[in-house]
């Protein structure tokens, strides 16, 4: 059985035997007050390229904490291409936390007609997804974009990726059926993302524009209405079972 440390941290040195890395200073912080790390106990360190490696903690000096790289661990694995491009919500921490453990690989905050949220820190929300990347084993941290403007954001679309929006009024197909169509025509690992609106939905606008969007593709959840960071959940829970390293 394959011993695994209780400490995961991400760090963005390049990692390699034999190396020794600084802890940050919240890190450090984080050992020695939190954890009450001792001098030679193991922890494990990735940086979304590297793998993970097992690294044992060292004390150079009282204020500084160095993490002395040993063997491999994992070799890094290949996170799903599968975005969430969301509005934001009141409980955007909880969102960007759900959906890094979930498995995204980039997370793009825009603002939609209805958005309430003025501002997005996305300081904080990078280390609640650092944070998330730890806990749930994840070798990857998700790219984290600045907010845009809902109509700007789609402009610079990228060729090739697939866009499922969350369409609230009904007009789409149920997304068991549509992900499952994926599936039949080949296309389930192409890359994609999932489009969520604000508490108060999509204004009509806005939904006619994706309407017509070649790449662009409506999805329902169900007969129930849910609130807009369950439903972005809910989408990617879907995602995962039919499209990706759930199956």
């Amino acid at each position: 059985m394959t011993y695994t440390p209780r400490t995961r941290l991400f760090v963005e040195a390049s990692l390699a035997a034999g190396a020794a890395v600084e802890a940050s200073e919240g890190q450090a912080h984080y050992l020695s007050h939190v954890m009450r790390a001792k001098a030679g106990e193991d922890v494990a360190l990735f940086n979304g390229r590297d793998g993970e490696w097992g690294a044992k903690v060292a004390f150079p000096s009282k204020r500084r904490v160095q993490l002395d790289v040993g063997e491999k661990l994992r070799e890094q694995t290949v996170t799903p291409d599968v975005w969430l491009v969301f509005a934001p919500v009141k409980r955007i921490e909880f969102l960007v936390e759900k959906a890094t453990e979930l498995g995204v690989r980039a997370l793009h905050p825009v603002f939609t007609r209805r958005t309430t949220i003025g501002r997005v820190n996305l300081a904080r929300l990078s280390a609640h997804c650092m944070e998330a990347s730890e806990q749930s084993d994840r070798l990857s941290v998700p790219e984290l974009s600045d907010a845009r403007p809902f109509f700007d954001f789609l402009a610079a679309w990228p060729q090739g990726r697939r866009l499922y929006f969350l369409d609230e009024t009904g007009g789409g197909a149920p997304i068991a059926q549509v992900l499952a169509k994926a599936n039949a025509d080949a296309d389930v690992k192409s890359p994609c993302a999932f489009l969520t609106g604000p508490e108060g939905g999509f204004d009509q606008s806005e939904l006619d524009a994706l309407r017509r969007l070649p790449f662009a593709t409506p999805v329902g959840l169900g007969p129930r209405i849910l609130r807009a960071e369950t439903a972005a959940l809910a989408a990617l829970a879907c995602w995962q079972a039919f499209c990706g390293d759930w199956v």
